[in-house]
């Protein structure tokens, strides 16, 4: 939402501003506006250096934010050699500011156009330079008769149906005059996703097999239907028979528009711990409890009462295997597995912020003291083990990349411990 739209100019007599704004009240006296301009004015009217870009700033309060694009044209027809504007948009702290990046940068644009071409901007001035704040009301006349004049709209009638019509209908397509027309939309800005490893397991946040057609990407239609919330990257790929390269990006595009989340692979031998989140699920907050029973509970019938469930959220900590809280609620009296899919119960605290997975490392310090003297290359016929003994190499990435399991992994790393100096390798959690 657009709490105001603005058009400044630096103007040679009276300097920095406000020529036309949309509400009013926007920028001005501090008792009279929503913005104090003369706090913010070296922001709107910047130096050099920021024209020609996005300028982006929080007012002192930090509750509005402005998004504008600061223009500079050279120009010996100008006063000083230079026409210097800027349209802006201001909008509440919080809100997605890159969505409006896209509409103060097409202003700038579009605006800086009509300048170059006929002095659009500039021309404005016989109204009487300096149609500031204190004079908006005789500014909308002489902009009244100007229209009749000229035959196009003037920059404050423009600014006004542009915040009505993004508000209201998230675009708008304004003609200026016979030759050109303010065309803009507003479009969701999404942040670069995160990296996709071969060991990650995307789940699906919505039904993907609903919504993809025969025009999407050959790579897309041939993984989504092998995202089942438990397979990880590399075992999609292979199963789709496409490269692990494609499938990445693809997964990537995914997360892109929000349509997945990447989980770790689960094993029995996993460790999760409790996230401050967990005590909205013991207090059932939203509901959450019924969602998890509803979810993870394996027959509606024997559904585990919120207690259980709680119970069984809460027992996770660092050092213990899920195989290991398994066994203590059976010595309890609890068969776990009679009652709830474990994994799902698992996903389930970790896509609501209940639990984090808890990674496992190993470091040889052997091999650590070879990184720091570059003497760390692979023997010939060494252990392929070794090269992941850094602590930069989680289990999920060892167990993926030689396609084995944890305990495989777990055997020959004791294998290869061995061969090093008593106490070398050292297993630790993060």
């Amino acid at each position: 939402m657009i709490s105001g739209i603005f058009y400044a100019r630096f103007l040679a007599k009276e300097g920095p501003r406000i020529v036309a704004q949309s509400p009013p009240n926007l920028l001005g006296p501090p008792k009279t506006s929503l913005l104090d301009f003369d706090h913010l004015q070296p922001y709107i009217i910047p130096r050099k250096p920021f024209c020609n870009r996005v300028v982006t700033v929080t007012d002192a309060e930090g509750k509005y934010v402005i998004v504008s694009h600061p223009v500079l044209i050279s120009h010996e027809k100008y006063p000083r050699n230079e026409f210097m504007f800027n349209f802006g948009v201001v909008v509440e702290e919080g809100g997605d500011r890159g969505t409006f990046e896209g509409i103060v940068r097409r202003l700038a644009v579009t605006f800086g156009e009509m300048e170059v071409q006929d002095m659009y901007l500039s021309s404005q001035e016989d109204m009487g330079e300096g149609a500031d704040i204190g004079r908006v009301g005789k500014g909308k006349e002489r902009e009244r008769e100007r229209e009749k004049v000229t035959g196009r709209r003037g920059v404050e009638g423009l600014l006004e149906i542009v915040r009505e019509d993004l508000n209201n209908y998230g675009e708008c397509m304004i003609p200026v005059d016979e030759a050109n027309t303010i065309n803009m939309k507003l479009f969701p800005h999404y942040r670069p996703p995160p990296e996709v490893k071969p060991w990650h397991v995307p789940v699906a946040k919505l039904k993907l097999s609903e919504i993809v057609d025969p025009t999407w990407d050959l790579t897309m239609q041939k993984i989504i239907p092998h995202i089942d919330g438990a397979s990880d990257v590399r075992r999609i790929a292979h199963t789709a028979s496409v490269s692990l390269p494609l499938a990445q990006s693809a997964i990537r595009h995914l997360l892109y528009y929000d349509a997945v989340l990447l989980l770790d692979i689960f094993f029995f031998g996993s460790c999760y711990a409790p996230r401050p989140g967990i005590t909205d699920f013991v207090a059932n907050v939203g509901g959450m409890a019924d969602e998890c029973a509803g979810y993870a509970c394996i027959h509606s019938r024997q559904r585990l009462s919120n207690y259980h469930l709680a119970r069984l959220m809460t027992t996770f900590c660092v050092g213990r295997s899920v195989a290991e809280w398994l066994r203590f609620h059976r010595e309890a009296g609890l068969d776990v597995l009679r009652y709830i899919d474990v994994r799902r119960f698992v996903q389930f605290g970790v896509i609501k912020g209940c639990l984090y997975r808890v990674h496992k490392y190993v470091v040889s310090k052997q091999y650590i003291a070879a990184l720091a003297t570059g003497q760390a290359a692979p023997r010939e016929g060494g252990d392929d083990l070794q090269r992941y003994t850094d602590g930069a190499h989680c289990f999920d990435e060892i167990v993926t990349q030689m396609n084995l399991t944890d305990e495989e992994v777990t055997g020959k790393l004791k294998d290869l411990g061995l061969k090093l100096p008593a106490g070398d390798m050292t297993v630790f959690y993060r």
